[in-house]
């Protein structure tokens, strides 16, 4: 996949922007972002700002690793790997010249349910960006070289992880937390089910996946909603109608209270830790954001990072976060420490997050979060890519075009007495966590033993 750095003189001059974005202008000004229908249908937000002669464009189609076949894990890893990797006349290094010679950035990815692209370009130069980037999603070719080349890649990373201790912590916990599910299978697939994909199994997941109605797209920069609308059809018209998605069925994690210790020969141990959270869409969410940002989200001010780092000096970073996926949502936390201080570090964890869900939040902590989360806000749009990102995440939560307006309001909301009984909702349960190391002191254990 391409990387082309972008210069710092290419981002947009984006200090007003934000304040427009967070309502900060006069309401005659505040219609920052508009909604974009092309002639053929397809819809896109668009934040039109000509300061700078910059267009990025971040697009998603519903559907990643959980489409993949049952028993070959890493087809949509592979397939959005190889789409800048030769398309329609062009072979990969016809292709990466193209990209190369007007600086175009080009980028893919695939999470658990989504397909994620983006695009950055120079005004001048969106003729040819754009129309690669009609090739790349309509017309891929995985031709044989490139698919060899990939899958070399691919493997050289999973036998990489294979000694890393994040990566097998992280694996192990997802597998457990999710048998017989798709959640459960590593994205980037195995060293058994690499060697089997095939060409043919790259082109049916396109063909199956990329499709008009599940496409989001947000853009920001030097380009009109006429000219947009336009581009929207060029570049996505030519792809099938409906997704052929097979489904995908709601899960609740497994194992809570289990803990895993693998045993590896490294000087720390890696500490993973998962729980049942709250779906995006919960009315309870944001005061769950707010009391996460409390217990671990806040990187030096959350009460873990009071406790297992200043206090303690057990760990560099110890942190939590709300992982709402689109069929089942998740609490998680991690850190690594060395392998005699594991147990310590797990005890102090446990204890801070048993001692959140009984007693809640202090009024204090509450109002420092509060402020913290509103006020750090607008450092997420930034930079055009920022913007881009952001307006693509608000779309595939479904949280509504008028949301960067809303969202400090919800925080604002946040109770003490909501934050106590949301505390509890989302921290009295136990968690699964996985440990990979030679952590002195601890053992596996199945759930309900201590």
């Amino acid at each position: 996949m391409t990387n082309h750095p972008f210069r710092p003189s290419r981002i947009l001059g984006a200090a007003a922007l934000v304040l427009a974005l967070l309502g900060a202008q006069p309401a005659a000004n505040a219609t920052t972002i508009e909604r974009v229908v092309s002639p053929g249908g397809i819809e896109a937000w668009l934040v039109h700002d000509s300061a700078v002669p910059l267009i990025a464009m971040d697009f998603a189609f519903q559907g990643g690793g959980d489409q993949d076949p049952d028993s070959k894990p890493g087809v949509g890893y592979m397939t959005t790997a190889l789409l800048d990797d030769g398309a329609g006349e062009l072979d990969a290094k016809a292709f990466q010249q193209k990209l190369e010679e007007y600086a175009i950035e080009m980028r893919f990815s695939t999470g658990r349910s989504h397909v994620l692209g983006s695009v950055r370009m120079l005004k001048e130069w969106q003729a040819q960006g754009f129309d690669l980037l009609r090739l790349a999603v309509t017309a891929p070719r995985f031709d044989a070289d490139a698919v060899e080349r990939a899958r070399a890649q691919v493997l050289a990373g999973l036998r990489r992880e294979t000694t890393s201790p994040n990566d097998i912590a992280t694996r192990m916990w997802w597998k457990t937390a999710f048998p017989n599910h798709p959640y459960g299978r590593p994205t980037n697939g195995t060293l058994e089910s690499v060697p089997q994909i095939t060409a043919e199994d790259l082109k049916t997941y396109a063909r199956r996946v990329f499709a008009r109605n599940t496409l989001k797209v947000a853009v920001v920069g030097d380009i009109d909603a006429a000219t947009l609308g336009k581009v929207l059809d060029q570049v996505f018209g030519g792809l099938p109608e409906k997704a052929e998605l097979n489904p995908v069925s709601a899960v609740k994690m497994q194992a809570a209270g289990r803990r895993i210790v693998v045993d590896l020969d490294v000087p720390q141990a890696v500490l993973t830790f998962g729980g049942a959270g709250l779906a995006r869409k919960d009315p309870d969410f944001m005061a769950a954001y707010v009391v996460n940002h409390i217990l671990g989200g806040g990187s030096f001010t959350s009460r873990l990072y009071e406790e297992v780092r200043e206090k303690r000096g057990l760990a560099y970073g110890v942190y939590s976060y709300l992982l709402p996926l689109d069929h089942t949502a998740l609490v998680m936390a991690g850190t690594a420490t060395s392998g005699d201080q594991a147990g310590e570090t797990l005890s102090i964890i446990e204890k801070e997050t048993r001692r959140l869900a009984e007693e809640g939040p202090t009024a204090a902590e509450l109002a420092k979060a509060k402020a913290y989360l509103k006020g750090s806000y607008a450092l997420r749009f930034d930079t055009s890519s920022k913007i881009a990102g952001q307006l693509l995440q608000i779309q595939l939560d479904d949280l509504g075009i008028d949301y960067i307006n809303q969202r400090n309001k919800q925080i604002d909301a946040v109770t003490l007495a909501d934050a106590k009984r949301v505390a509890k909702r989302l921290f009295e349960g136990e968690f699964l966590v996985t440990v990979v190391g030679r952590p002195k002191g601890l053992s596996s254990k199945e759930a309900g033993t201590h």
